[in-house]
């Protein structure tokens, strides 16, 4: 009986032989990923050593290490991290928190209006539902620079500008959103699976709330992605908005301090580091939901 337990346990799963990929697509796959891997990262590494050196050793030292030896590291940050500091006024770290703010403000609004909004567009029929759609993917197809003026102008005449408001409404309209929780809406939600809800005698709100919600999970994780990170690199939204030195994101702060001292590259860099961890540790934390299973919660047991 133990026996064959274990052997069920190390029974590992190998395709046909005629499906196998051979000897040379494993090694062009794995060459390509390498590649692609070494390419999305090896800009955070240049940031992690530069970002420890002075405007001299920059120029002097080899780019791809560090200028100081390991024990003389920690010196080192700490010079940079007090120049950074000093720039921007001991604002830094109010700046990443306005910043974590706005994105994850407007990231919880828009992806529950946006998850809404492509459920309703593609469960329920109602007058005018085709051309409501054709809206949204206009607006999907028209660049954000374009609607900064218009936006800009709006708040203005409201009284709105300089406020936090006139920056997390606009980055919570998300267009693409809409799409894609429209799309796995179709794909993902039985119909079925509502109407057993409601002959139950559920009503709307919590057919969404307790069922779809749970159904559109991954859908959900992937717009608030997309609008945490829009929003997080926002830089000309908040350029025309806000004026308060108070209410900048990390973005326009960085900005601000560079073009008050264009001497010291090292600090502002090192300020650029810290502004990123959080979208690191963002995307880590939620990209087990992203393998889920579409269908996870739908089903009772």
């Amino acid at each position: 009986m133990f026996g064959k337990k274990k052997e069920a346990e190390s029974f590992t799963y190998e395709p046909p032989r005629s499906f196998a990929p051979s000897k040379l697509a494993k090694v062009l796959t794995t060459v390509v990923l390498v590649i692609v891997l070494v390419y999305f990262l090896f800009p955070i590494y240049w940031l992690v050593i530069s970002s420890t050196k002075t405007n001299a050793e920059m120029v002097s030292s080899n780019g791809l290490w560090f200028a100081s030896s390991l024990s003389e590291l920690p010196d080192a940050i700490a010079a940079n991290y007090s120049k950074l500091l000093g720039l921007s006024q001991n604002q830094f770290w109010r700046w990443v928190g306005n910043s974590l703010f706005y994105a994850g403000t407007a990231a919880v609004v828009g992806t529950l209006i946006a998850t809404m909004a492509g459920y309703a567009l593609a469960k329920f029929n109602f007058r005018g539902k085709n051309v409501v759609y054709g809206l949204i993917m206009a607006g999907l197809l028209m660049p954000a620079a374009l609607l900064t003026i218009p936006m800009y102008v709006v708040f203005s005449k409201l009284g709105l500008t300089d406020t936090m408001i006139s920056i997390i409404i606009p980055c919570m309209v998300s267009p693409f959103g809409v799409f894609l929780g429209r799309v796995y809406a179709q794909s993902s939600v039985p119909s079925e699976l509502l109407d057993a809800a409601r002959i139950d005698g559920a009503s709307e709100a919590r057919v969404f709330f307790t069922i779809v919600m749970r159904i559109l999970a991954p859908a959900m994780v992937t717009i608030f992605l997309f609008i945490f990170v829009a929003t997080w690199n926002n830089f000309l939204l908040p350029l025309m908005m806000v004026s308060s030195n108070e209410l900048q994101p990390v973005t326009l702060g960085l900005y601000g301090a560079l073009s008050q001292n264009l001497r010291d590259y090292g600090p502002v860099l090192l300020g650029a580091l810290l502004g990123v961890i959080p979208l690191i540790v963002l995307f880590l934390g939620l990209q087990r939901y992203w393998q889920s299973g579409l269908a996870a919660g739908s089903v009772k047991e």
